[in-house]
């Protein structure tokens, strides 16, 4: 046996992922266990908890993989001082202190971190060579062109390359400053989101809005040239020298000042996310285009984190070049871990590859599952009242009637998802066919702007029934976007700005977004049964064959990853139940002590 750790400690997202002879086998977040959004410290108790799924220990890791090459990280960072001197000394110096002590250690920490129980060789890739690995090797293809696209890594912003059997080469990049991730999360930043975070809203406030800079973003800040590389004009542009992202000369060429954080949303704020998003689809069709034009390839992968932008995703399908495209669920930095994992095993150790027809990343329910048992007489013991059901089928039926008559149930099952989505084991469901449900579950649950948009999940088997999606296309990862069907779609009232969230679009009008797309997951027998069984009573009862499907958390949280941290979710906001395996609370029937008291620490989160 051969186990291999991955990991993507220290930065952003920090994460482990465990691949044992060739196959994923765990892989989780520090976030979860931490409960502090984005940590960025080694992932300790990610590590432990994906070592005791699989009945592991650190001594048994035989190789450990780092996703990134922190020395030519290093050398960007000072090369971009210097380029920039003395401008960018402030950001230059708050960065060393970490670099120093920490970063240019790595071996030494990882080590340590390791309790030093393995003497084996760390293994360095380049970020963008981990991301193109966790984009080609899980995917069912046998042959495919890769392209990455995200901030920046050491150098690269955007690569590509080809992936052929077991072997994978990367044959192009373009290098910072010039980056697609890092022109949107300018703007991120320019409509008073936070960046790394708040790139999720900007798309979802994009269909409020129109278009209307997208010419002079075209014409003055980014430019797409014939092989489908491009550039930004930098003069817009502080990222590289300061702690912001955009200054006054970005103010002065679109007319408008910045949104300042927790400002109102203003008009030009969602026609200035319209313009961006729409050019970064642009940018996106053409890079896929060359890469297409190059490798004449008929599949794609996809990796980085401008691969989560689930519009330009559906677009590329649509209107791009590729006939399949599949797209790492975890596709930013964390996904990282899981690639460099896979290039040692078949890069260093020259294994061959097994595709599997559906693809090799398992559902991505890698985290560590629930011990139903033991969290539940937790909960118990601390005075949750909890009906218990013996068979799944009948729990199905009742939770279905639950949320047929307007209920919100929150869903923990299993093995925890690894990635950014909810794909049914944390989720928080919905029934699409309320139209009051959007701004209820945005208000009152996830305590977040009112425009943002939910997902649905849907039987994949009915799925055509209410998108317009070719029969053999499956979305299992809710990352890209397609259009309700015509037939189900319904005239709207006018309405202006935020106010059009209450425009009722269709008979789904919860999860029908104003250009009438959804950010669809398919759910399968084979993939994922237990969702499949409660979205199939719902069908059953209703007729539906969807449910809204959001992350089980609140807006400053990770998503939740135990029964207790389910728990106090739904006490603290207006949840009605919580279904934890084949455990079911009703809010209701909860002591009021034990509601009062989870009110508390919604406080202490930071606004994301």
């Amino acid at each position: 046996m051969t186990l291999i750790l991955g990991t993507s400690a220290f930065y952003h997202d920090s994460a482990v992922a465990l691949v044992k002879d060739g196959e994923v086998v765990a892989a989780a977040s520090e976030e979860r266990f931490t409960r502090k959004k984005h940590d960025a410290a080694f992932p300790s108790l990610a590590l432990e908890g994906c070592l005791n799924e699989i009945g592991a220990s650190v001594s048994d890791i035989d190789y450990v993989g780092f996703y990134e090459k922190p020395l030519l990280k290093f050398e960007r960072l000072l090369e971009t001082y210097l380029a920039y001197a003395p401008r960018g000394y402030r950001s230059f110096s708050r960065a060393m202190p970490s670099w120093l002590q920490t970063k240019l250690h790595l071996p030494r920490e990882i080590r340590k971190q390791l309790g030093g129980k393995t003497q084996r060789r760390i293994v360095f890739c380049e970020h963008h060579e981990s991301h193109a690995a966790s984009a080609y090797y899980p995917s069912p293809f046998e042959r495919a062109a890769v392209l990455t696209i995200d901030g920046v890594g050491e150098w690269a912003t955007t690569s590509w390359g080809v992936g052929e059997g077991a072997r994978l080469r990367l044959k192009q990049e373009i290098r910072f400053p010039h980056s697609l991730g890092l022109l949107y999360s300018a703007f991120t930043y320019f409509c008073g989101f936070r960046v790394n975070s708040g790139e999720y809203k900007l798309m979802g406030l994009a269909p409020y809005g129109e278009p209307k800079f997208a010419e002079v973003i075209r014409d003055r800040l980014v430019c797409q040239h014939e092989d489908g590389s491009y550039s930004l004009n930098m003069d817009f542009f502080t990222f590289p020298h300061t702690l912001r992202m955009t200054g006054a000369a970005l103010e002065r060429l679109l007319g408008v000042q910045r949104r300042e954080p927790e400002a109102p949303v203003r008009q030009v704020d969602m026609d200035i996310a319209a313009s961006i998003q729409l050019v970064t689809e642009e940018l996106v069709l053409g890079l896929a285009r060359y890469v297409h034009e190059q490798t004449k390839l008929h599949s794609l992968c996809l990796a980085g984190g401008v691969a989560l932008n689930c519009v330009a995703n559906g677009r590329l399908l649509r209107e791009g070049p590729f006939d399949r495209i599949w797209v790492q669920p975890a596709a930013g930095d964390a996904g990282g871990a899981l690639g460099v994992a896979w290039l040692i095993w078949h890069e260093l150790l020259r294994n061959e590859r097994a595709v599997n027809p559906s693809d090799a990343q398992r559902g991505t329910l890698l985290g560590p599952a629930i011990d139903e048992e033991k969290e539940i007489q937790q909960l118990k013991s601390q005075g949750a009242v909890v009906r218990s059901f013996d068979d799944p089928a009948n729990l199905d039926r009742e939770v279905a009637e639950l949320l047929a008559t307007g209920n919100v149930v929150g869903w923990v099952q299993g093995k925890m998802e690894f990635g950014p989505r909810s794909l049914g084991a944390r989720s928080i469901l919905g029934d699409p066919r309320d139209s009051e449900m959007q701004t209820t579950m945005n208000l009152k649950i996830k305590y977040r702007e009112s425009f943002r948009p939910f997902a649905p999940s849907v039987l994949r088997e009915h799925a055509s029934e209410c998108f317009e999606m070719p029969e053999d296309v499956e979305s299992p990862y809710m990352l890209f976007t397609f259009d309700v069907n015509p037939d189900r779609r319904k005239a709207t009232a006018e309405a202006s700005g935020i106010e059009r969230v209450k425009q009722v679009r269709s008979d789904l009008p919860a999860i029908t977004h104003l250009d009438y797309s959804a950010r669809v997951q398919t759910v399968s027998q084979q993939r994922h049964p237990r969702f499949h069984g409660l979205l199939k009573a719902f069908h059953d009862r209703t007729g539906c064959p969807a449910l809204i499907n959001t992350s089980f958390n609140v807006r400053g949280e990770p998503i939740v990853r135990t029964a207790a941290d389910a728990y106090r979710c739904f006490l603290a906001t207006q949840m009605d139940a919580l279904v934890v395996g084949n455990q079911l609370m009703l809010r209701s029937e909860q002591p009021t002590a034990a509601v009062e008291s989870s009110q508390t620490y919604l406080s202490d989160l930071a606004p994301d």
